[in-house]
């Protein structure tokens, strides 16, 4: 039915190298998208980059995805439409890409493994 919503839980990642939505993390509430961005986490940027990946990744409108609880906590729940429930848990499942391009050595600093 048009404008029911589902709450999708999200563990935002704030300062990352780039911009990526997918993978699962264990909470205390349970198994959150993982939603990485680039901005930082401070008066709320971080939550809005989040708000707007996850809408670019369910592919609807910024405006259809809303902030329901954690606007100062990484432990997000957002409120997403109903439609796009089966999308999110294909990107919950997914395993998460990678930090660094597939062939690249790891830092200098970080022992091999």
């Amino acid at each position: 039915m048009p404008g029911e919503v589902v709450v999708v839980a999200v563990r935002v990642r704030p300062g990352a190298s780039r911009t990526r939505v997918g993978g699962c993390q264990q909470t205390a509430r349970g198994p959150a998208l993982v939603i990485a961005v680039t901005a930082p986490a401070t008066d709320g940027r971080a939550t809005e980059a989040a708000r707007r990946a996850l809408a670019q990744a369910l592919a609807v409108r910024p405006a259809a995805v809303a902030l329901h609880r954690g606007a100062a906590s990484r432990d997000k729940l957002f409120t997403v439409p109903a439609d796009a429930a089966e999308r999110v848990r294909a990107l919950r499942d997914r395993p998460p890409a990678p930090d660094r391009p597939p062939g690249r050595p790891p830092p200098r600093d970080l022992p091999p493994q």
